[in-house]
C-alpha cells in the first residue's frame, strides 16, 4: 500500500475540510434563511426584519464595519398587498390546499363569498356577482404587490380541477400595507492601499413572505443561496483584506420591484462614482448547466476577463452573455452608470417563486466555483 507523506496527506486534508466549511456554512445559511422561524423572509410576522437582523449580526460578526460609521440599516418605506389571515378556497365543494393547488393574485381584494361560476374561455372563469375571477394555470408561481385591486383574482393549478368548475367558495382576507418600514443591510471593509476604490457585491435578503397564515415561501435558491454566498465572501474578505475597499450589501424588497437598491442608488451611502465593478448574487443554488451573466454584452471587455479565468480554470461548464435587464438589484446601478454584472446559475431544481423552493432541493453544484471565480476576478480587477 502506498502511504502518503505525512505532511501531505495533513495539507491535503485542510485544504477539504476549508471547502467543506464554506459548504457548510452556506447550507446552515440557506436552511435558516429559508426556515419557517423567518416565515418567506416578506410581510408578515416580522420576517424580513428577522433575516435583516441576522445579516447585521453576521456581518458585525465577521468584523465589518458600517459604512456611515454608526448603522449598518438604511431603512425605507413603501406600500405592500399583505395576506396575514384567511386564506380559504373551496371549488366544487373540494378544499384546496393554498400554495400548491391554488395562489391568490398578489394584488387581489380579500373576498368572503360563495358564487357560481361562469365560464368564459377555456382557462377562465368569473363567479356571478362579478368580483372573483378563477384562472386555470399549469403552473403557480406568485410575486408582490404594491397596490390593491377592486377584485379577487384565484389561479389554480390545473392538477387541481377535477371537474368542470361551477361553484366556488372563498375567505381570503388581505391588508394594504401603506408604509411598511424595510432595510438594506450595509457594511465594509476598508481596502488596504486604495480604500476609495470599490467593489461591491450584493444580494437580495428578502423573498414572497407569506400567502395567508399557514403557508410561506422559502426563497431558498431566490435568494437564501445568495446571501449565503455574500456571507462566505463577506468571511474570506474579513481575513484577506484586499487594496481596494469591498462594500457589502443585503437589498431588502427586491421581489416588490427592486425597491431597496432603488432606494440605495437614490441615496448612496458611497459615491456611485467609486465603484469600480460590482457583483449582483441571485439564483446561487444550481450550476450544473453553468451561469448566465446580465450586463454581458455592454461591458464585453469585463465578460472577457471573466470567461478567460473561467476558461483557465474550468469553474463552470459555460458562462452565457445576456444583455441588459432590469431583472434584479444591479439594474439601477447600471442605470447610474455603474459597471455591474448580476450572475445567475442554471440547471438543478426548476422551483421558482413556489412553496417547493426549499433548502433541500438545492444542489449548491457550483457554489464552491462559483466563489472562487468571483474571488479570482476581483483580483484580476484590482491587479
Amino acid at each position: 500500500m502506498y502511504r502518503f507523506p505525512l505532511l501531505l496527506l495533513i495539507t491535503i486534508i485542510i485544504s477539504f475540510d476549508g471547502l467543506a466549511q464554506d459548504l457548510n456554512h452556506a447550507k446552515k445559511t440557506i436552511n435558516t434563511l429559508a426556515s419557517k422561524k423567518y416565515w418567506g423572509r416578506g410581510y408578515t410576522k416580522n420576517g424580513m426584519a428577522k433575516a435583516a437582523d441576522f445579516i447585521e449580526k453576521e456581518f458585525k460578526k465577521f468584523g465589518l464595519t458600517a459604512v456611515n460609521g454608526t448603522d449598518f440599516k438604511q431603512e425605507f418605506t413603501f406600500a405592500v398587498n399583505t395576506f396575514p389571515g384567511k386564506m380559504k378556497v373551496k371549488l366544487n365543494g373540494v378544499t384546496l390546499k393554498p400554495g400548491r393547488d391554488f395562489i391568490v393574485h398578489q394584488a387581489s381584494k380579500g373576498a368572503t363569498t360563495t358564487d357560481s361560476l361562469i365560464k368564459k374561455d377555456s382557462i377562465t372563469y368569473l363567479s356571478k356577482n362579478g368580483n372573483i375571477a378563477l384562472s386555470i394555470q399549469p403552473k403557480l408561481t406568485w410575486s408582490v404587490a404594491q397596490k390593491e385591486l377592486d377584485y379577487t383574482v384565484i389561479e389554480v393549478s390545473k392538477t387541481a380541477v377535477l371537474t368542470e368548475p361551477v361553484v366556488i367558495d372563498v375567505a381570503i382576507e388581505n391588508k394594504i400595507e401603506t408604509t411598511f418600514t424595510a432595510a438594506n443591510v450595509v457594511g465594509m471593509i476598508k481596502g488596504t492601499v486604495k480604500p476609495d476604490s470599490i467593489l461591491m457585491f450584493t444580494a437580495h435578503y428578502d423573498h414572497l413572505g407569506s400567502m395567508g397564515n399557514k403557508t410561506y415561501f422559502p426563497g431558498a435558491n431566490d435568494n437564501a443561496s445568495g446571501v449565503a454566498i455574500l456571507l462566505d465572501l463577506v468571511k474570506y474578505y474579513a481575513t484577506n483584506p484586499p487594496k481596494y475597499s469591498i462594500v457589502f450589501i443585503a437589498f431588502a424588497a427586491e421581489e416588490a420591484g427592486l425597491l431597496g437598491s432603488k432606494y440605495f442608488t437614490q441615496n448612496p451611502l458611497v459615491p456611485l462614482k467609486n465603484i469600480r465593478f460590482l457583483w449582483n448574487l441571485d439564483l446561487m443554488g444550481n450550476g450544473d448547466a453553468g451561469a448566465t451573466v446580465v450586463n454581458a454584452m455592454i461591458h464585453p471587455q469585463e465578460f472577457a476577463l471573466l470567461n478567460k479565468i473561467n476558461g483557465e480554470k474550468k469553474y463552470l461548464l459555460k458562462i452565457n452573455p445576456r444583455g441588459k435587464a432590469a431583472n434584479s438589484d444591479h439594474y439601477f446601478f447600471t442605470e447610474k452608470g455603474v459597471p455591474a454584472f448580476f450572475l445567475y446559475t442554471q440547471g438543478g431544481s426548476p422551483a421558482y417563486h413556489d412553496v417547493d423552493d426549499i433548502a433541500k432541493n438545492l444542489p449548491l453544484t457550483a457554489y464552491e466555483n462559483l466563489f472562487k471565480l468571483f474571488v479570482g476576478f476581483n483580483q484580476r480587477i484590482i491587479n
